[in-house]
């Protein structure tokens, strides 16, 4: 996706948004929109809601802990990934299971632990 399509399916969330339609899923395709154009700290705002709103949306708490982490949040994004993690094994979402775990140690190994 370009940048300029990018920027438009984030302004067409935003009026969504602005209309008075919230949800889990306009505030994950917002924070998705932000992180893809590098802005984390709107990503995390969006993303935050996202996981208020649908404590149950695993891929809104992956890319949260995405977001924290690329803030320098790394005790979050970890606290993010553990409840994503544990979302995703509720739900049987195993992809989200195995990307969450990937992240989880990376951060781990970064610590050197």
């Amino acid at each position: 996706m370009t940048a300029a399509a990018r920027a438009a399916l984030r302004a067409n969330l935003e009026k969504l948004l602005a209309s008075g339609r919230d949800g889990a899923l306009l505030r994950f395709g917002l924070g998705q929109a932000m992180l893809q154009e590098g802005q984390p700290q709107p990503a995390a705002v969006h993303l935050q809601q996202a996981t208020a709103q649908d404590p149950h949306y695993s891929a809104a708490w992956k890319l949260l802990g995405k977001a924290l982490e690329q803030l320098g949040h790394t005790e979050e994004a970890e606290a993010a990934w553990t409840q994503g993690l544990a979302v995703a094994g509720q739900r049987g979402d195993m992809q989200s299971v195995k990307e969450i775990t990937v992240f989880l140690r990376r951060l781990q190994r970064a610590r050197g632990g």
